[in-house]
C-alpha cells in the first residue's frame, strides 16, 4: 500500500467519486478512502438521477468530463424528459437507476482507472502544518498528500431516528465517522447540524399494482451523455406507479404526531424544505386532502420498491399502520423501515468559490458536508473540487463557474456566498438565466472548460464542433430560404413571404416540417437544439445582454481588501458580512444578503482608488 499521494479523497459517494476520477484522469496519484466497499456510489435515498434543475447539472457534469451521466445512462431502469409542456428553460432528464448495478459499475471503473488507489478505512484526523493539509490519519494508518477533498456526505457523527428510538449510524444502517468532526473543529471549522430522511422499502410482490396509475418511461431516445449516448430501449424500461395519500392517513398522523421523532422534539437539526417528511406535509399543508406518492423500482437484483414522498421518522409500528392504508398496500410487507438521520456539515461560507477552505490551504470540501442535498449537487461539487485541486497543485488559475453559465455555478454561489439555513436543493427558480442554462446546451456552455483542463478528449471536442457546423449550416439555410420558394409551404401556411427562420418561430411549425424542403436530415438532438434557438431567440438574446452587464462586476477583484473596516461609510452590517464571506469579486459581494447598491458603489470606488 503506497503512503504518499498527490490527492486524497475522503468518501466514495457521488462527490468523492467525481473528485477522485477527475484527479486520477489528470495524472495525479490519487487515494480514495471510504468506510465501506459495499456502499461506494450508494443511493441511500431515491434511486434516481436527474429531475428539475438536477438533470441539467448531470448534463453539465458530462460536458465538463465527469462520470455521473455515463453511470446513469448505463444503469437506468427508466428515463423521462420532464416539463415538456412548459418552456425549454425547465426541461430536464430524470432516470430511475438500478442501485446495485450503479454501484457495481463504479467499482469496475475504480479497478480500471490508472493512478487511483481504493482504501477501505476511516479517516479520523487531518494532518495540517502551517495552515496547509499534508495528510490524513486513519484508524489503521497515516497517508500523506499535497491536497485533499473531504466528501463525507451524511456520515459525520450521524444518528438515525425511529420514533423514540435513536442510534449512531450512517445511511442504510452503516457505521458512521465519529472522529473527523472533532478534527475539523480543532482546525477552526464551524460545524452545523442537518437532517434528512428516507421512506420505507416494500416487498414488490406484496402490493396490488392494479390500484395504481402506471407511469411509463419515454418512448423517444434520451440520454444524459452527449458523445456516443447510450439509449435504453422503451421495451426494456421498467414503469413506476402513482398513488395518493388519503384522509384516513392524514387524520391518523394528526392524532399521533408526537410519535414522530421530529415532532416529539428528539431531532434538533434542520431538515430539507423541498423534500419534507409525510408528517411535515400533513401538518404544514392542512388544506391539502392528498399528497402524491411514486412507487419506484430499486434494482432488478432486488425485490424492493421505493415509496417516494413517504419519508418519515415515525416508529416502526406506526409506519406499518400508515403504509397499510395506502391504495394497493393493504397487505404490503415492509422490508426496510423509514428513518430520519442527523449529521454534521460545515458552514459553506468558510470556503472559497473554488471549494478550497479559506483557513487551510489545499483542503477542499464537496457534497453534503457543504450543506447541500442530492446526488447531482454532490457530484457537481465533487467534480469542481477535484478539478480545482489539480489546478491548485499545478499552480494554475482556479475554475470558478459563474451563476450566469451553469447551474453548478448557481449552486456554488448560493451556498458559498449566501450560506445555508437548511439542506440546499437546486431549483430552476434559483437560476436568474434559466432559459440560457438549458438541458440541451450544456456543451456549448462548458465543454471548453473540460477540454482546457484535460478531462474532455480531442474526439469529443471534434464531435461537438462537427455538430455545431451542422446546426449553423441549417440555421443559415433557414435564414436565406423563403416560404415563397416552396409552393406547398405557401399553400399550407398562407403567410407573408417570411424566411423559413421566421416561419419556424410560429408555435405550430416544427423543423421536421421544413427539412424535406431543405433536402437535409438531422437527428433528434440537433433538431431540438435548432428549434429552441429559433423559437426562443428573442428571450435568449435578452438574457445574454443581461449576462454581459453582470460580467462587468465579475471583472472587479477584491483580493487586495484584507479588512472591510478600512472602507469608510460602509454599514456595520456590511462590514461584518463582507469580512465573514471575504468575496473574491465584486459581483459575489453584490449577492451577499444585506449588501445594497450603495455598498457596492462605495467598494467599487475604494478599489478604483487603490489602483491609482
Amino acid at each position: 500500500m503506497p503512503k504518499n499521494f498527490d490527492a486524497i479523497i475522503v468518501g466514495a459517494g457521488h462527490a468523492g467519486l467525481e473528485a477522485a476520477f477527475a484527479c486520477a484522469k489528470l495524472n495525479l496519484k490519487t487515494a480514495l478512502i471510504t468506510l465501506n466497499y459495499e456502499h461506494i456510489a450508494d443511493t441511500p435515498c431515491n434511486p434516481s438521477i436527474g429531475g428539475p434543475a438536477k438533470g441539467v447539472v448531470v448534463r453539465e457534469i458530462d460536458a465538463l468530463g465527469g462520470m455521473q451521466a455515463q453511470a446513469a445512462d448505463r444503469n437506468q431502469l427508466q428515463i423521462k424528459l420532464l416539463n415538456t409542456s412548459r418552456g425549454a428553460g425547465v426541461w430536464a432528464l430524470r432516470a430511475q437507476i438500478d442501485k446495485i448495478k450503479y454501484h457495481e459499475w463504479f467499482c469496475q471503473q475504480i479497478r480500471k482507472q490508472k493512478n487511483l488507489t481504493l482504501i477501505i478505512d476511516e479517516v479520523t484526523d487531518l494532518i495540517i502544518e502551517k495552515k496547509k493539509i499534508i495528510g490524513v490519519k486513519t484508524k489503521k494508518d497515516i497517508f500523506h498528500c499535497k491536497a485533499a477533498v473531504i466528501t463525507t456526505g451524511t456520515y459525520l457523527r450521524s444518528v438515525c431516528h425511529f420514533g423514540n428510538k435513536q442510534f449512531k449510524s450512517g445511511p442504510s444502517f452503516q457505521k458512521c465517522a465519529e472522529k473527523l468532526s472533532k478534527s475539523l473543529v480543532k482546525n477552526g471549522f464551524k460545524l452545523i447540524r442537518l437532517k434528512t430522511g428516507t421512506p420505507p422499502r416494500i416487498l414488490d410482490t406484496s402490493i396490488n399494482y392494479g390500484k395504481m396509475q402506471i407511469q411509463p418511461g419515454s418512448k423517444q431516445p434520451l440520454a444524459f451523455v452527449h458523445y456516443k449516448p447510450f439509449y435504453r430501449p422503451f421495451k426494456d424500461q421498467i414503469p413506476s406507479y402513482l398513488i395518493f395519500t388519503n384522509k384516513k392517513i392524514h387524520d391518523l398522523i394528526k392524532r399521533n404526531i408526537k410519535r414522530s421523532a421530529m415532532y416529539a422534539g428528539r431531532i434538533h437539526a434542520i431538515g430539507p424544505r423541498y423534500c419534507p417528511s409525510i408528517e411535515d406535509k400533513v401538518i404544514k399543508f392542512p388544506h391539502k386532502s392528498k399528497h402524491q406518492l411514486f412507487i419506484e423500482p430499486e434494482s432488478l437484483k432486488m425485490n424492493t420498491i421505493y415509496l417516494q414522498g413517504f419519508s418519515t421518522s415515525f416508529d416502526v409500528q406506526f409506519q406499518e399502520k400508515l403504509v397499510h392504508l395506502l391504495p394497493g398496500f393493504a397487505k404490503a410487507k415492509i422490508l426496510k423501515y423509514a428513518y430520519a438521520i442527523e449529521y454534521d456539515a460545515i458552514d459553506p461560507t468558510q470556503l472559497k468559490l473554488n471549494y478550497e477552505a479559506k483557513k487551510v490551504n489545499n483542503l477542499f470540501f464537496a457534497g453534503q458536508i457543504n450543506g447541500t442535498s442530492g446526488y447531482e449537487e454532490a457530484a457537481g461539487q465533487g467534480l469542481l473540487a477535484g478539478i480545482n485541486l489539480f489546478l491548485k497543485i499545478t499552480k494554475k488559475p482556479p475554475l470558478v463557474l459563474s451563476r450566469q453559465e451553469a447551474y453548478i455555478g448557481v449552486m456554488t454561489d448560493d451556498i458559498i456566498t449566501k450560506g445555508i439555513s437548511e439542506p440546499y436543493r437546486l431549483l430552476t427558480s434559483r437560476a436568474e438565466h434559466r432559459l440560457y442554462l438549458r438541458n440541451d446546451n450544456a456543451q456549448e456552455r462548458l465543454l471548453k472548460y473540460g477540454y482546457k483542463v484535460g478531462l474532455v478528449s480531442e474526439k469529443v471536442k471534434k464531435d461537438y464542433e462537427l455538430q455545431q457546423k451542422k446546426i449553423n449550416k441549417i440555421l443559415n439555410l433557414l435564414k436565406t430560404k423563403y416560404v415563397g420558394d416552396f409552393t406547398p409551404l405557401q399553400k399550407k401556411y398562407k403567410c407573408p413571404n417570411y424566411t423559413l427562420f421566421q416561419l419556424l418561430k410560429r408555435p405550430d411549425v416544427k423543423l421536421n416540417d421544413l427539412l424535406n424542403f431543405l433536402k437535409t436530415k438531422v437527428n433528434n438532438i440537433v433538431c431540438q437544439k435548432i428549434e429552441i434557438q429559433v423559437k426562443f431567440e428573442g428571450y435568449i438574446n435578452n438574457q445574454l445582454k443581461s449576462i454581459k452587464k453582470l460580467n462587468n462586476l465579475s471583472k472587479v477583484s477584491l483580493a487586495k481588501i484584507k479588512n472591510y473596516k478600512e472602507i469608510k461609510n460602509l454599514s456595520l452590517e456590511a462590514i461584518d458580512k463582507l469580512n465573514r464571506i471575504m468575496p473574491e469579486k465584486l459581483d459575489q459581494a453584490s449577492r451577499i444578503s444585506g449588501i445594497n447598491l450603495i455598498d457596492i458603489a462605495i467598494i467599487k470606488n475604494y478599489v478604483d482608488r487603490m489602483k491609482k
